[in-house]
């Protein structure tokens, strides 16, 4: 039985414009852009300012610990003076489903929403930030379970038992399409009477951007994000968040002898991942987790189930046919456009973005991945599209000053090279380590290389270097595995500079202590 299942892109993109009332006629008439927000904290015109960034979370405790919340504290002691934070998705593992926001969202992060010190009081879907928590959608947000499951797995032990999930967090709802995410994070306008809509955006829809009236977002009221992507502006940076879920789809495979032979691998590989499944499960049979050491060794095993599906879904994805509707050029649109206004204002210091996918990356599971490559292609033909019409305004500088994306299990800083496109010499960082279980770097290096093709043939070059990896390591008594975030402090002065912190935690012999890294400058 198949235990995870995602929307296609085209369901993903009717549900949410479905639940946000896209474009319907009262915001119209109002001139509201769904896109965009002011975040109104009174000290939004500072030129220096802090943030963080955290990414993959939405896990339960384990047997003695849990990591989240230990990123949590972490991010307490060293973020007082932070205005928001950034979420690169993957916010509830392993699906998406409402019943897990009590214990791996709102337990963990108490202290950043209203009334956290009484949290068994707050509902996921009326959660009140004191401190802004803006994040973009992961594709285990979009997640979701088969019917019969639901039906059966509640009562039927055995079969709990069989299906070897009784202590994966598989959740017995889904994400129902996203809708979870929606209502804990987004204006879930479809829940409101015509004459409600229109009061509630007259109340909440006052503020003003550069393309008309938008959402004001203040912390300590029940306020919400647009819609699954969105931009706003602080300190004079823009900052740019995408639903990357809906412009990742793999290239079609060519029908081509080359093709086919790489579509068999595929086929092959992905019956091999299903027996190592089996033989996990079966591993996993064995173990009580009511014992501490092999507690320990289930989390481990079902952390690599959810690796290998991962693995798994990535393969169906290159196997399936697919169409133009598959590829969300709407959203890539709007993002060029946003990008081109945003260098012909010139109150406009510096350029965020941050979505889940990472375009570049190391980590051993996600760098050869088809999505990997479909987000790099799909986020460099924008670029290359804005650098075609500002021509020589940027004066040399990158298209954008930093990406943050999820996705990957580790803490990991990259730069491109020379790529011979408009993504060149940009810097990335993933940061995916805050919760879900972290995953090694991969054996073949640090320097990413891409085969490019063109009508002499093909060629292979350098395309990127990892210049930080944190993230599992080692063996047995020498094994790490340490859980992270990044603090970002922008500084006054044009253009703006960004020093990068990246925050660690890590258990070491029975205590967690904080190995946090030395700055740097981006």
């Amino acid at each position: 039985m198949k235990l995870i299942s995602e929307p296609s892109v085209p369901v993903k993109i009717q549900k949410m414009k479905q639940r946000v009332r896209w474009l319907h006629p009262s915001i119209k008439q109002r001139g509201i852009d769904q896109t965009s927000m002011i975040l109104d904290d009174g000290r939004e015109d500072s030129p220096d300012f802090s943030f963080m960034v955290i990414g993959d979370t939405g896990t339960k405790s384990q047997y003695t610990s849990h990591p989240q919340r230990q990123v949590a504290e972490m991010m307490l002691n060293h973020g007082d003076d932070c205005r928001f934070v950034l979420h690169t998705g993957d916010v509830i593992y392993v699906v998406g489903s409402r019943e897990y926001y009590p214990a791996n969202f709102i337990e963990p992060y108490r202290e950043f929403i209203v009334g956290g010190e009484n949290p068994k009081n707050i509902t996921y879907d009326r959660m009140v930030f004191k401190l802004p928590i803006l994040p973009v959608l992961g594709n285990h947000d979009y997640y979701d379970v088969p019917l019969m499951y639901r039906l059966v797995t509640g009562s039927t032990l055995p079969l709990r038992r069989m299906l070897r999930y009784r202590d994966i967090e598989i959740g017995w709802h889904g994400s129902n399409q996203g809708d979870a995410y929606t209502r804990a994070f987004i204006d879930y306008l479809a829940a409101l009477s015509p004459a409600d809509l229109e009061n509630h955006l007259d109340a909440h829809y006052t503020a003003k951007s550069n393309t008309g009236r938008c959402l004001h977002y203040q912390p300590g009221q029940f306020t919400r994000l647009p819609n699954r992507y969105y931009s706003f502006h602080y300190g004079g940076i823009d900052f740019f968040a995408l639903d990357s879920n809906t412009f990742n789809t793999p290239e079609p495979l060519p029908e081509t002898q080359a093709g086919d032979i790489y579509r068999r691998e595929l086929l092959q590989r992905r019956q091999q991942i299903e027996q190592e499944e089996l033989q996990i499960l079966a591993e996993c049979d064995k173990l009580k987790s009511e014992n501490a050491d092999e507690s320990e060794q289930l989390a481990d095993l079902g952390a690599k189930v959810d690796q290998l599906n991962e693995v798994k879904m990535d393969i169906e994805k290159q196997l399936e046919s697919h169409t133009p509707a598959d590829i969300d050029f709407e959203q890539l649109q709007w993002l060029q456009n946003r990008l081109i206004e945003s260098w012909h204002n010139s109150e406009v210091r510096g350029r965020v973005i941050f979505f889940h996918h990472p375009p570049y990356v190391t980590e051993a599971t996600k760098w050869h991945q088809g999505q990997t490559l479909a987000v790099r292609h799909r986020l460099r033909g924008v670029f290359e599209q804005v650098a075609a019409t500002l021509g020589n305004i940027t004066q040399g500088r990158p298209l954008v000053d930093v990406i943050f994306n999820g996705h990957a299990h580790c803490l990991e800083y990259l730069r491109t090279t020379d790529t011979g496109y408009a993504d060149s010499h940009l810097n990335y960082i993933v940061c995916g380590g805050s919760g879900r279980r972290p995953r090694r770097q991969r054996e073949e290096g640090t320097e990413l290389m891409e085969t490019f093709t063109d009508v002499a043939g093909g060629s292979t070059r350098k395309v990127a270097d990892s210049l930080l990896y944190v993230g599992r390591s080692g063996y047995g008594s020498q094994r790490k595995k340490p859980y992270s975030c990044v603090r970002v402090d922008v500084k006054a002065g044009f253009p703006a500079k960004f020093i990068i912190t990246p925050l660690v935690t890590e258990l070491i012999e029975g205590k967690w202590c904080d190995r946090s890294l030395e700055p740097f400058i981006i």
